[in-house]
């Protein structure tokens, strides 16, 4: 059986004309091969989502197949390892099992029982990978603090790196237009790491007046200019051991990005007004909606400061190539409105939910927020803005006649489970559907009963 994507396979074998034959043999089964004469090259290419499988010879000079696998396997505990064995190593590759070899295969073999046993391998490691993905996402949905929402791809890859980097001590670069909600990923950062216990500092460069904002970020002792009449503990040294978000920092005066390099280089500050150095222990989000590439090329922000902040990037998608996100975000922020107003949600039709996902969201999520809260406050008095600045039947442009139907038939399953509180029986009766094809249809969308539940 061929698998619908070229998925990896690492081949490792001292032997030409083995590793020749076998290549072939996966190749034209669909598989992707890397080959490798000895087995030292092959462990740079392993890491924990990587999301292929190694088949390895046991007898080569070098590293041989038991030691490439007990390092392989303290790289990545769940990679699956295929063993090639000759006459006399069977004893040798059942004891390698029970070690946590995947399976053996005794030369001379024939070509079906290799692609056979790839398979079965192949099929073992995406269930690991997808189970772990599947445990990570609901970790994030039942944790506490800020929820990114979103079922979209572009959203998964975010959401993935968020969790890889999220407790690691590395600075962050935000990259976001307007409305994307940086800072809430700033505080997902900061609320799923070992400094959650300590203060979360967020400061917009851009909204503070240039005099003001070096004594904000250090601080200052008394007498350091003429209004300081006390010592004043600045947002630096207040995140100490925690998170400093700095938004907006492509508007930071270029003298102060000189002192910012400096703080991100020898983790220490001195207050205005003092020379004593005090260390600090934090981490810094910054975040941009410039390129600061650009604006660095253009002189206007501090190239070496660019290249510092940029060791790990997290670009978030606009609204609007995540379309399929905007229901389930839509009606968040409909019920978080309709709890803190103590108001009643009217159910949106079919056509006004398509004309959400239509829109092409200038202000991304922050303006499909204000337009939920508008209509949980306003109900059918809205209807007329909502008109206005949401055109019903406008255009969804790029998009083939499939994918419209697809986009369609999700938004009506949505918006039937949202009507039945998360109720499948519900949906069954009024969408006139089995239970089986409900189910099928709302795993093709990535729908959670669990999502709609009131």
């Amino acid at each position: 059986m061929m698998p619908e994507q070229a998925q990896p396979v690492i081949l490792i074998d001292d032997e030409k004309h083995i590793r020749a034959a076998s290549s072939q043999t996966l190749e034209l089964a669909g598989y992707q091969v890397t080959a490798f004469d000895n087995a030292d090259k092959a462990l740079e290419l392993l890491s924990p989502d990587w999301p292929g499988i190694v088949v390895s010879d046991i007898s080569m000079p070098g590293t041989d197949g038991l030691s490439f696998m007990q390092q392989a396997l303290a790289r990545v505990p769940d990679l699956p390892v295929i063993l090639i064995t000759g006459h006399g190593d069977i004893s040798m590759a059942v004891q390698a099992m029970r070690d946590g070899a995947y399976d053996f295969i005794e030369k001379p073999f024939p070509a079906d029982l290799l692609t056979d046993v790839v398979r079965r391998a192949q099929e073992k490691r995406a269930l690991t990978l997808e189970n772990r993905n599947l445990r990570q996402e609901l970790e994030a949905h039942n944790s506490p603090g800020p929820r990114i929402i979103g079922k979209a791809e572009p959203m998964q890859r975010m959401r993935q790196l968020l969790m890889q980097v999220a407790d690691t001590p590395a600075d962050i670069l935000l990259m976001g237009e307007t409305g994307t909600g940086k800072d809430l990923v700033a505080r997902y950062l900061h609320e799923n790491s070992r400094r959650v216990a300590n203060n979360f500092v967020a400061i917009n460069c851009g909204g503070m007046p240039e005099n003001l904002i070096e004594s904000e970020l250090f601080g200052h002792e008394k007498g350091a200019f003429t209004d300081a009449k006390s010592k004043r503990i600045g947002k630096l040294e207040y995140a100490d051991g925690g998170t400093l978000f700095l938004d907006e920092i492509e508007s930071m005066p270029m003298s102060l990005q000189i002192k910012l390099l400096r703080v991100l280089e020898e983790r220490s500050i001195e207050r205005l007004g003092a020379n004593e150095a005090i260390p600090l222990d934090l981490r810094i989000i910054a975040a941009s909606k410039a390129d600061l590439k650009e604006l660095s090329a253009e002189g206007s922000f501090r190239e070496d400061l660019y290249y510092r902040l940029n060791v790990v990037r997290v670009d978030i998608p606009p609204l609007r190539e995540r379309p399929e996100d905007i229901p389930l975000l839509f009606q968040h922020f409909a019920l978080v409105a309709s709890a803190l107003y103590q108001k009643e949600i009217l159910a949106l039709s079919s056509e006004r939910i398509h004309s959400l996902v239509a829109y092409n969201w200038p202000g991304n999520v922050r303006e499909l927020r204000n337009i939920a809260e508008r209509y949980v406050l306003l109900g059918e008095a809205c209807t007329f803005e909502f008109d206005r600045l949401i055109p019903q039947g406008e255009s969804l442009s790029g998009i083939t006649l499939p994918e419209k139907v697809e986009r369609f038939e999700r938004m009506l399953i949505e918006e039937d489970l949202a009507k039945n509180d998360g109720s499948i029986k519900g949906c069954m009766a009024s969408l006139g559907l089995p239970r089986k094809t409900l189910y099928d249809k709302m795993r093709k969308y990535g729908l959670d009963k669990r999502d709609f539940k009131n």
